[in-house]
């Protein structure tokens, strides 16, 4: 898990990480507290939930996903 648990913060089921450098860029991708794989494009985490059972139909909905060092549309390192 990559964040202390809070009594005042949701635990969405899916977890974004920030950019990681390489050829692609790529994220990350956590469900349940576990590292499942890493997500190229915003589909490829769709494809990830999808596979664990989980259907996302609001990717802003902080309780279903939480993005970490960006948002959805953050697929590039920042300078």
């Amino acid at each position: 898990m990559t964040e202390v648990a809070s009594p005042f913060m949701n635990q969405p089921r899916i977890i974004v990480l920030g950019v990681q450098p390489g050829r692609p860029p790529f994220r990350i991708v956590e469900i349940d507290g576990e590292v499942v794989g890493s997500a190229h494009t915003l589909t490829d985490v769709l494809e990830t939930a999808a596979a664990f059972g989980i259907i996302v139909h609001d990717l802003d909905d902080p309780n279903v996903v939480r993005w970490v060092g960006g948002d959805k549309y953050t697929w590039r390192p920042r300078p």
